[in-house]
Protein backbone atom coordinates (compact mmCIF):
# COMPACT_ATOMS: atom_id res chain seq x y z
CA UNK A 1 0.00 0.00 0.00
CA UNK A 2 1.36 3.20 -0.82
CA UNK A 3 1.83 6.29 1.40
CA UNK A 4 -0.43 8.87 0.21
CA UNK A 5 -0.26 12.62 1.60
CA UNK A 6 -3.68 14.68 1.50
CA UNK A 7 -3.25 18.05 0.34
CA UNK A 8 -5.68 21.09 0.71
CA UNK A 9 -5.82 24.21 -1.52
CA UNK A 10 -6.46 27.57 -0.20
CA UNK A 11 -7.94 29.51 -2.16
CA UNK A 12 -6.43 31.92 -4.62
CA UNK A 13 -7.17 33.99 -7.01
CA UNK A 14 -6.37 32.63 -9.98
CA UNK A 15 -8.53 29.83 -9.35
CA UNK A 16 -12.62 29.39 -8.37
CA UNK A 17 -12.81 26.22 -5.94
CA UNK A 18 -16.68 26.07 -6.62
CA UNK A 19 -16.43 25.83 -10.50
CA UNK A 20 -14.66 22.30 -10.02
CA UNK A 21 -17.09 19.25 -10.23
CA UNK A 22 -16.50 17.58 -7.46
CA UNK A 23 -18.03 14.28 -8.87
CA UNK A 24 -15.27 14.60 -11.88
CA UNK A 25 -12.69 14.85 -9.05
CA UNK A 26 -13.28 12.20 -7.28
CA UNK A 27 -13.35 9.76 -10.45
CA UNK A 28 -9.74 9.93 -10.34
CA UNK A 29 -7.26 7.13 -9.85
CA UNK A 30 -4.51 7.19 -7.82
CA UNK A 31 -2.91 6.85 -11.66
CA UNK A 32 -4.42 9.64 -12.89
CA UNK A 33 -5.34 12.59 -10.96
CA UNK A 34 -6.02 16.17 -11.61
CA UNK A 35 -3.35 18.27 -12.96
CA UNK A 36 -0.69 20.36 -10.86
CA UNK A 37 -2.12 23.72 -10.14
CA UNK A 38 -0.24 26.51 -11.06
CA UNK A 39 1.05 28.93 -8.26
CA UNK A 40 3.27 32.32 -8.72
CA UNK A 41 5.24 31.47 -5.22
CA UNK A 42 6.18 27.92 -5.11
CA UNK A 43 3.90 25.81 -2.17
CA UNK A 44 3.16 28.90 -0.32
CA UNK A 45 -0.57 28.80 -0.70
CA UNK A 46 -0.28 25.00 -0.49
CA UNK A 47 -1.21 23.39 3.45
CA UNK A 48 -0.24 20.11 4.21
CA UNK A 49 -1.47 17.35 6.40
CA UNK A 50 0.99 15.03 8.26
CA UNK A 51 1.22 11.98 6.12
CA UNK A 52 -1.93 9.34 6.81
CA UNK A 53 -3.53 6.60 5.38
CA UNK A 54 -6.79 7.63 3.30
CA UNK A 55 -10.16 5.58 3.49
CA UNK A 56 -11.12 5.06 0.11
CA UNK A 57 -14.43 4.29 1.35
CA UNK A 58 -15.00 7.32 2.82
CA UNK A 59 -16.36 10.07 -0.27
CA UNK A 60 -14.80 12.78 0.96
CA UNK A 61 -11.47 11.51 1.83
CA UNK A 62 -11.27 10.01 -1.22
CA UNK A 63 -11.81 13.10 -3.25
CA UNK A 64 -9.02 15.14 -2.21
CA UNK A 65 -5.73 15.13 -4.70
CA UNK A 66 -2.79 12.54 -3.57
CA UNK A 67 0.61 12.54 -4.32
CA UNK A 68 2.18 8.83 -4.16
CA UNK A 69 5.49 8.97 -2.18
CA UNK A 70 7.10 6.60 -4.34
CA UNK A 71 9.51 6.87 -8.06
CA UNK A 72 6.93 7.80 -10.63
CA UNK A 73 6.46 5.45 -13.51
CA UNK A 74 8.39 6.05 -16.62
CA UNK A 75 6.05 7.19 -19.38
CA UNK A 76 4.53 4.28 -21.16
CA UNK A 77 4.86 2.00 -18.12
CA UNK A 78 8.65 0.99 -18.77
CA UNK A 79 11.74 2.53 -19.25
CA UNK A 80 12.92 2.19 -23.03
CA UNK A 81 16.85 0.72 -22.96
CA UNK A 82 17.76 0.52 -27.10
CA UNK A 83 21.65 -0.54 -26.12
CA UNK A 84 22.10 -3.71 -27.87
CA UNK A 85 23.27 -6.61 -25.38
CA UNK A 86 27.07 -6.83 -25.55
CA UNK A 87 26.73 -10.70 -26.66
CA UNK A 88 24.85 -9.34 -29.88
CA UNK A 89 27.04 -6.68 -30.76
CA UNK A 90 29.30 -8.06 -33.23
CA UNK A 91 26.47 -10.23 -35.41
CA UNK A 92 24.83 -6.54 -35.45
CA UNK A 93 27.73 -4.60 -36.57
CA UNK A 94 28.67 -6.99 -39.40
CA UNK A 95 24.94 -6.74 -40.53
CA UNK A 96 24.90 -3.12 -40.34
CA UNK A 97 28.40 -3.12 -42.90
CA UNK A 98 25.56 -4.15 -45.39
CA UNK A 99 23.68 -1.44 -45.15
CA UNK A 100 23.02 2.22 -46.68
CA UNK A 101 24.56 4.45 -44.31
CA UNK A 102 23.54 7.87 -42.85
CA UNK A 103 26.01 10.07 -41.47
CA UNK A 104 25.12 11.85 -38.10
CA UNK A 105 26.68 15.56 -36.94
CA UNK A 106 27.17 15.52 -33.63
CA UNK A 107 24.19 17.21 -32.43
CA UNK A 108 22.09 13.79 -34.10
CA UNK A 109 24.64 11.40 -31.79
CA UNK A 110 23.49 13.45 -28.96
CA UNK A 111 19.63 12.58 -29.92
CA UNK A 112 20.81 8.94 -30.21
CA UNK A 113 21.90 8.92 -26.62
CA UNK A 114 18.97 10.60 -25.51
CA UNK A 115 16.73 8.18 -27.40
CA UNK A 116 18.63 4.71 -26.32
CA UNK A 117 19.05 5.42 -22.94
CA UNK A 118 14.96 6.59 -22.54
CA UNK A 119 14.86 10.12 -22.04
CA UNK A 120 12.13 10.26 -24.46
CA UNK A 121 10.46 6.98 -23.72
CA UNK A 122 8.50 5.66 -24.70
CA UNK A 123 9.99 6.76 -28.00
CA UNK A 124 11.85 4.04 -29.63
CA UNK A 125 13.71 5.50 -32.58
CA UNK A 126 13.76 8.95 -34.53
CA UNK A 127 9.87 10.02 -35.02
CA UNK A 128 8.05 8.94 -38.34
CA UNK A 129 5.45 10.73 -39.39
CA UNK A 130 2.62 10.01 -37.76
CA UNK A 131 5.33 10.80 -34.48
CA UNK A 132 6.08 13.94 -35.91
CA UNK A 133 2.71 15.48 -36.56
CA UNK A 134 1.42 14.43 -33.08
CA UNK A 135 4.37 16.01 -31.28
CA UNK A 136 4.24 19.24 -33.80
CA UNK A 137 0.95 19.81 -33.75
CA UNK A 138 0.00 18.34 -30.09
CA UNK A 139 3.04 18.55 -28.11
CA UNK A 140 2.47 14.83 -27.21
CA UNK A 141 1.57 11.19 -28.81
CA UNK A 142 -1.65 9.36 -28.14
CA UNK A 143 -0.36 5.15 -27.08
CA UNK A 144 -2.02 2.62 -28.59
CA UNK A 145 -4.20 1.90 -25.53
CA UNK A 146 -5.63 5.90 -25.51
CA UNK A 147 -3.56 7.23 -23.00
CA UNK A 148 -1.25 10.21 -23.78
CA UNK A 149 2.15 11.15 -23.12
CA UNK A 150 4.25 14.45 -23.17
CA UNK A 151 6.61 15.05 -26.44
CA UNK A 152 6.68 18.55 -27.27
CA UNK A 153 10.04 18.25 -29.35
CA UNK A 154 9.93 16.93 -32.68
CA UNK A 155 13.04 14.66 -32.12
CA UNK A 156 13.81 14.26 -35.83
CA UNK A 157 17.22 12.47 -38.17
CA UNK A 158 17.49 15.01 -41.21
CA UNK A 159 18.56 13.41 -44.85
CA UNK A 160 19.88 15.14 -48.11
CA UNK A 161 18.73 14.27 -51.61
CA UNK A 162 21.68 11.95 -52.22
CA UNK A 163 21.73 9.93 -49.01
CA UNK A 164 17.73 9.34 -49.65
CA UNK A 165 18.60 8.27 -53.28
CA UNK A 166 21.66 6.21 -51.66
CA UNK A 167 19.00 4.33 -49.56
CA UNK A 168 16.54 3.45 -52.15
CA UNK A 169 14.07 0.69 -51.08
CA UNK A 170 16.15 -0.43 -48.00
CA UNK A 171 13.90 -1.26 -45.09
CA UNK A 172 16.80 -0.65 -42.71
CA UNK A 173 20.31 1.82 -42.91
CA UNK A 174 23.33 1.48 -40.55
CA UNK A 175 24.17 5.01 -38.57
CA UNK A 176 27.70 6.28 -38.26
CA UNK A 177 29.31 9.55 -36.82
CA UNK A 178 31.37 11.76 -38.45
CA UNK A 179 34.51 10.06 -37.82
CA UNK A 180 32.90 7.01 -39.51
CA UNK A 181 32.10 4.92 -36.50
CA UNK A 182 29.36 2.72 -36.66
CA UNK A 183 27.00 4.18 -33.93
CA UNK A 184 23.72 2.39 -34.31
CA UNK A 185 21.09 0.35 -36.75
CA UNK A 186 17.66 1.96 -37.86
CA UNK A 187 15.56 -0.68 -39.16
CA UNK A 188 11.83 -0.42 -40.76
CA UNK A 189 12.23 3.35 -41.98
CA UNK A 190 10.04 5.99 -42.86
CA UNK A 191 11.29 8.77 -44.97
CA UNK A 192 9.46 11.89 -45.50
CA UNK A 193 9.25 15.72 -46.17
CA UNK A 194 10.85 17.99 -44.45
CA UNK A 195 8.85 21.11 -43.82
CA UNK A 196 11.18 23.25 -42.47
CA UNK A 197 8.99 26.55 -42.10
CA UNK A 198 6.70 24.62 -40.50
CA UNK A 199 8.96 22.69 -37.67
CA UNK A 200 10.95 26.25 -36.60
CA UNK A 201 7.28 28.19 -36.79
CA UNK A 202 5.75 25.92 -34.10
CA UNK A 203 8.17 24.52 -32.28
CA UNK A 204 9.83 28.57 -31.88
CA UNK A 205 6.69 30.48 -32.59
CA UNK A 206 8.93 32.65 -35.02
CA UNK A 207 10.54 32.12 -38.12
CA UNK A 208 12.94 35.38 -37.11
CA UNK A 209 16.92 34.50 -38.11
CA UNK A 210 19.52 33.88 -35.22
CA UNK A 211 17.82 31.00 -33.60
CA UNK A 212 20.65 29.18 -32.06
CA UNK A 213 19.46 25.43 -32.58
CA UNK A 214 18.06 26.43 -36.16
CA UNK A 215 20.82 28.02 -37.22
CA UNK A 216 22.90 24.90 -36.21
CA UNK A 217 20.75 22.02 -36.90
CA UNK A 218 17.93 22.85 -39.23
CA UNK A 219 19.08 25.65 -42.11
CA UNK A 220 21.49 23.37 -43.49
CA UNK A 221 19.87 19.99 -43.12
CA UNK A 222 18.77 17.74 -45.71
CA UNK A 223 14.69 17.75 -47.05
CA UNK A 224 14.02 15.00 -45.69
CA UNK A 225 13.60 12.91 -41.87
CA UNK A 226 13.96 9.55 -41.70
CA UNK A 227 12.30 8.00 -38.98
CA UNK A 228 12.75 4.21 -37.45
CA UNK A 229 13.17 1.68 -34.55
CA UNK A 230 16.89 2.22 -33.10
CA UNK A 231 19.29 -0.30 -32.08
CA UNK A 232 22.89 1.00 -30.59
CA UNK A 233 25.75 -1.04 -30.69
CA UNK A 234 27.05 0.21 -27.44
CA UNK A 235 26.24 3.07 -25.08
CA UNK A 236 27.53 6.46 -26.16
CA UNK A 237 30.27 7.78 -24.56
CA UNK A 238 32.17 11.21 -25.22
CA UNK A 239 36.00 10.45 -23.69
CA UNK A 240 35.72 13.98 -22.39
CA UNK A 241 36.82 13.22 -18.97
CA UNK A 242 32.70 13.81 -18.07
CA UNK A 243 31.35 10.36 -18.96
CA UNK A 244 30.80 9.55 -15.05
CA UNK A 245 28.59 11.92 -14.82
CA UNK A 246 26.48 11.10 -17.60
CA UNK A 247 24.21 8.33 -15.64
CA UNK A 248 20.97 7.02 -17.45
CA UNK A 249 17.73 7.39 -16.57
CA UNK A 250 17.56 3.96 -15.71
CA UNK A 251 21.27 4.55 -13.39
CA UNK A 252 19.69 7.36 -11.80
CA UNK A 253 16.85 5.46 -11.23
CA UNK A 254 19.08 2.41 -8.87
CA UNK A 255 20.69 5.24 -7.30
CA UNK A 256 17.27 7.07 -6.15
CA UNK A 257 16.50 3.59 -4.40
CA UNK A 258 19.90 2.98 -3.08
CA UNK A 259 19.56 6.45 -1.36
CA UNK A 260 15.95 5.24 -0.37
CA UNK A 261 14.44 8.58 -2.14
CA UNK A 262 10.79 8.80 -1.27
CA UNK A 263 10.76 12.11 -3.60
CA UNK A 264 13.29 13.36 -6.00
CA UNK A 265 12.75 17.21 -7.00
CA UNK A 266 14.81 17.57 -10.22
CA UNK A 267 16.17 21.36 -10.96
CA UNK A 268 17.47 21.59 -14.71
CA UNK A 269 19.98 24.55 -15.41
CA UNK A 270 22.80 25.61 -18.17
CA UNK A 271 24.15 27.90 -15.75
CA UNK A 272 26.59 28.66 -13.08
CA UNK A 273 24.58 27.71 -9.44
CA UNK A 274 25.12 30.90 -7.47
CA UNK A 275 23.60 30.59 -3.76
CA UNK A 276 20.24 31.63 -4.99
CA UNK A 277 19.57 28.45 -6.79
CA UNK A 278 20.78 27.35 -3.39
CA UNK A 279 18.42 28.91 -1.58
CA UNK A 280 15.55 27.67 -3.74
CA UNK A 281 17.26 23.81 -3.92
CA UNK A 282 17.45 24.07 -0.17
CA UNK A 283 14.02 25.78 0.53
CA UNK A 284 12.32 23.14 -1.64
CA UNK A 285 13.93 20.18 0.12
CA UNK A 286 12.79 21.68 3.61
CA UNK A 287 9.28 22.11 2.62
CA UNK A 288 9.29 18.78 1.05
CA UNK A 289 9.97 17.08 4.13
CA UNK A 290 7.46 19.36 6.02
CA UNK A 291 5.15 17.68 3.25
CA UNK A 292 5.78 14.56 5.24
CA UNK A 293 8.59 12.76 3.38
CA UNK A 294 11.63 11.42 4.88
CA UNK A 295 14.17 11.55 2.54
CA UNK A 296 13.72 14.42 -0.14
CA UNK A 297 16.77 13.79 -3.09
CA UNK A 298 17.47 16.81 -5.19
CA UNK A 299 18.70 15.59 -8.49
CA UNK A 300 20.88 19.14 -9.79
CA UNK A 301 20.68 17.98 -13.67
CA UNK A 302 23.05 20.53 -15.83
CA UNK A 303 22.25 20.23 -20.43
CA UNK A 304 25.31 18.82 -21.43
CA UNK A 305 24.21 18.75 -25.26
CA UNK A 306 24.32 21.56 -27.52
CA UNK A 307 24.18 25.02 -26.19
CA UNK A 308 24.38 28.75 -27.63
CA UNK A 309 28.57 29.74 -28.10
CA UNK A 310 28.18 32.32 -24.91
CA UNK A 311 27.01 30.04 -22.25
CA UNK A 312 30.02 28.64 -19.84
CA UNK A 313 30.87 25.33 -21.95
CA UNK A 314 30.10 22.01 -20.10
CA UNK A 315 33.46 21.09 -18.40
CA UNK A 316 33.57 24.60 -16.56
CA UNK A 317 29.65 24.45 -15.39
CA UNK A 318 30.72 21.25 -14.03
CA UNK A 319 33.61 22.11 -12.32
CA UNK A 320 31.67 25.04 -10.93
CA UNK A 321 29.26 22.60 -9.72
CA UNK A 322 31.64 20.38 -7.93
CA UNK A 323 32.74 23.23 -5.76
CA UNK A 324 29.52 24.06 -4.61
CA UNK A 325 28.98 20.88 -2.98
CA UNK A 326 32.78 20.63 -1.80
CA UNK A 327 32.17 24.23 -0.36
CA UNK A 328 29.12 22.25 0.96
CA UNK A 329 26.19 24.76 -0.05
CA UNK A 330 24.53 21.89 -1.22
CA UNK A 331 24.86 18.82 0.69
CA UNK A 332 26.47 15.85 -1.16
CA UNK A 333 24.31 12.58 0.85
CA UNK A 334 20.80 14.42 -0.47
CA UNK A 335 21.91 15.55 -4.08
CA UNK A 336 22.92 13.86 -7.26
CA UNK A 337 25.07 15.41 -9.62
CA UNK A 338 24.50 14.70 -13.34
CA UNK A 339 24.09 15.26 -17.11
CA UNK A 340 21.35 15.35 -19.00
CA UNK A 341 22.56 14.52 -22.16
CA UNK A 342 19.62 16.56 -24.76
CA UNK A 343 20.78 19.60 -26.99
CA UNK A 344 19.03 22.84 -26.00
CA UNK A 345 17.03 24.58 -28.36
CA UNK A 346 16.08 27.66 -26.41
CA UNK A 347 12.24 26.84 -27.64
CA UNK A 348 10.61 28.08 -24.00
CA UNK A 349 7.39 26.95 -22.98
CA UNK A 350 7.33 24.19 -25.86
CA UNK A 351 10.88 23.32 -24.61
CA UNK A 352 10.21 23.05 -20.93
CA UNK A 353 7.80 20.45 -21.31
CA UNK A 354 10.14 18.27 -22.56
CA UNK A 355 12.54 19.30 -19.85
CA UNK A 356 9.90 18.18 -17.27
CA UNK A 357 9.07 15.46 -19.37
CA UNK A 358 12.67 13.90 -19.60
CA UNK A 359 12.91 13.95 -15.84
CA UNK A 360 9.55 12.05 -15.20
CA UNK A 361 11.59 8.88 -17.10
CA UNK A 362 14.56 9.41 -14.60
CA UNK A 363 12.20 8.88 -11.32
CA UNK A 364 11.35 12.40 -10.64
CA UNK A 365 8.18 13.62 -9.16
CA UNK A 366 8.50 16.87 -8.72
CA UNK A 367 10.03 19.78 -10.79
CA UNK A 368 11.21 22.81 -10.21
CA UNK A 369 10.58 25.69 -12.70
CA UNK A 370 11.85 29.06 -13.28
CA UNK A 371 11.16 32.44 -14.78
CA UNK A 372 11.63 32.10 -18.53
CA UNK A 373 12.65 27.79 -18.57
CA UNK A 374 14.28 27.60 -22.16
CA UNK A 375 13.88 31.00 -23.05
CA UNK A 376 16.33 33.45 -24.94
CA UNK A 377 16.28 37.22 -25.77
CA UNK A 378 14.54 37.74 -29.01
CA UNK A 379 17.18 37.28 -31.61
CA UNK A 380 16.17 40.85 -33.53
CA UNK A 381 14.52 42.72 -31.23
CA UNK A 382 15.61 44.10 -27.61
CA UNK A 383 13.18 41.72 -25.54
CA UNK A 384 12.18 38.56 -24.04
CA UNK A 385 11.44 35.98 -27.00
CA UNK A 386 8.74 34.39 -24.88
CA UNK A 387 6.62 35.79 -21.85
CA UNK A 388 9.01 34.89 -18.48
CA UNK A 389 6.00 33.21 -17.07
CA UNK A 390 4.23 30.90 -19.30
CA UNK A 391 6.73 28.18 -18.77
CA UNK A 392 5.65 27.45 -15.40
CA UNK A 393 1.87 28.18 -16.59
CA UNK A 394 2.45 25.40 -19.71
CA UNK A 395 3.76 23.11 -17.51
CA UNK A 396 0.81 23.42 -15.38
CA UNK A 397 -1.51 22.48 -17.88
CA UNK A 398 0.33 20.19 -20.21
CA UNK A 399 -0.92 17.17 -21.61
CA UNK A 400 0.79 13.79 -20.60
CA UNK A 401 2.21 16.04 -17.61
CA UNK A 402 0.06 15.14 -14.85
CA UNK A 403 1.71 12.96 -12.91
CA UNK A 404 4.70 15.09 -12.08
CA UNK A 405 4.29 17.82 -9.69
CA UNK A 406 5.41 21.35 -10.69
CA UNK A 407 7.19 23.60 -8.16
CA UNK A 408 7.41 27.52 -9.52
CA UNK A 409 10.71 29.57 -8.49
CA UNK A 410 10.36 31.95 -5.29
CA UNK A 411 12.48 34.95 -6.59
CA UNK A 412 15.87 35.20 -4.90
CA UNK A 413 17.51 38.07 -5.30
CA UNK A 414 20.64 39.50 -3.05
CA UNK A 415 19.90 41.14 0.16
CA UNK A 416 22.24 44.38 0.90
CA UNK A 417 20.77 44.23 4.09
CA UNK A 418 21.38 40.74 4.95
CA UNK A 419 24.33 40.09 3.02
CA UNK A 420 23.25 37.13 1.48
CA UNK A 421 21.17 35.69 -1.12
CA UNK A 422 17.26 35.66 0.11
CA UNK A 423 13.98 35.58 -1.44
CA UNK A 424 12.62 38.83 -2.56
CA UNK A 425 10.28 40.88 -0.75
CA UNK A 426 8.36 43.49 -2.03
CA UNK A 427 7.58 45.24 1.16
CA UNK A 428 11.19 46.52 1.16
CA UNK A 429 12.17 46.03 -2.65
CA UNK A 430 14.87 48.59 -2.17
CA UNK A 431 17.14 46.59 -0.65
CA UNK A 432 17.18 43.98 -3.30
CA UNK A 433 19.93 43.65 -5.85
CA UNK A 434 18.79 41.38 -8.90
CA UNK A 435 22.47 40.35 -10.32
CA UNK A 436 21.89 39.16 -13.60
CA UNK A 437 23.91 36.74 -16.10
CA UNK A 438 25.55 39.27 -18.17
CA UNK A 439 26.12 41.48 -14.91
CA UNK A 440 27.67 38.08 -13.25
CA UNK A 441 30.04 37.70 -16.43
CA UNK A 442 30.96 41.18 -16.44
CA UNK A 443 32.42 40.55 -12.45
CA UNK A 444 34.72 37.69 -13.65
CA UNK A 445 35.59 39.27 -17.13
CA UNK A 446 37.39 42.30 -14.37
CA UNK A 447 38.08 40.39 -11.90
CA UNK A 448 35.73 42.00 -9.72
CA UNK A 449 34.09 40.21 -7.14
CA UNK A 450 30.63 39.74 -6.42
CA UNK A 451 28.45 40.92 -2.89
CA UNK A 452 29.90 38.53 -0.30
CA UNK A 453 27.37 35.66 -0.36
CA UNK A 454 26.15 35.92 -3.64
CA UNK A 455 28.43 32.56 -4.69
CA UNK A 456 30.47 29.81 -2.86
CA UNK A 457 34.14 31.12 -3.38
CA UNK A 458 35.30 28.05 -4.81
CA UNK A 459 32.90 28.04 -7.18
CA UNK A 460 33.54 31.68 -8.07
CA UNK A 461 37.27 30.86 -8.62
CA UNK A 462 36.45 28.37 -11.23
CA UNK A 463 34.33 31.18 -13.49
CA UNK A 464 37.35 33.84 -12.98
CA UNK A 465 39.53 31.32 -14.10
CA UNK A 466 37.51 30.68 -17.56
CA UNK A 467 36.59 33.95 -18.31
CA UNK A 468 40.47 34.80 -17.58
CA UNK A 469 41.34 32.44 -20.21
CA UNK A 470 39.20 33.72 -22.87
CA UNK A 471 41.00 36.97 -22.49
CA UNK A 472 44.33 35.76 -23.05
CA UNK A 473 42.29 33.91 -26.16
CA UNK A 474 40.67 37.08 -27.40
CA UNK A 475 43.94 39.24 -26.91
CA UNK A 476 45.60 40.27 -29.96
CA UNK A 477 48.69 38.90 -30.78
CA UNK A 478 51.77 41.31 -31.00
CA UNK A 479 53.34 41.07 -34.37
CA UNK A 480 56.92 39.47 -34.09
CA UNK A 481 59.88 41.64 -35.12
CA UNK A 482 62.42 39.96 -36.61
CA UNK A 483 66.15 41.19 -36.15
CA UNK A 484 68.52 41.96 -38.19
Amino acid sequence: MSLTIRLHIAPYKTLNLSDINKTKISSFSTRIRPKPIYHSNSLIHFVYDKPKMLDSSNPVESSIPSIKSSLIEPDGGALVDLVVPESERGARALEAESMPKVRLTKIDVEWVHVISEGWASPLTGFMRENEYLQSLHFNSLRMADGTVVNMSLPIVLAIDDETKERIGSSKNVGLVASDGDLIGILRSIEIYKHNKEERIARTWGTTAPGLPYVEECITSAGNWLIGGDLEVLKPIKYNDGLDHYRLSAQQLRKEFDNRQADAVFAFQLRNPVHNGHALLMNDTRRRLLEMGYKNPILLLHPLGGFTKADDVPLDVRMEQHSKVLEDGVLDPKTTIVSIFPSPMHYAGPTEVQWHAKARINAGANFYIVGRDPAGMGHPTEKRDLYDPDHGKKVLSMAPGLEKLNILPFRVAAYDTVAKKMAFFDPSRSQDFLFISGTKMRTYARTGENPPDGFMCPGGWKVLVKYYESLQVEEAPKKPTVLST
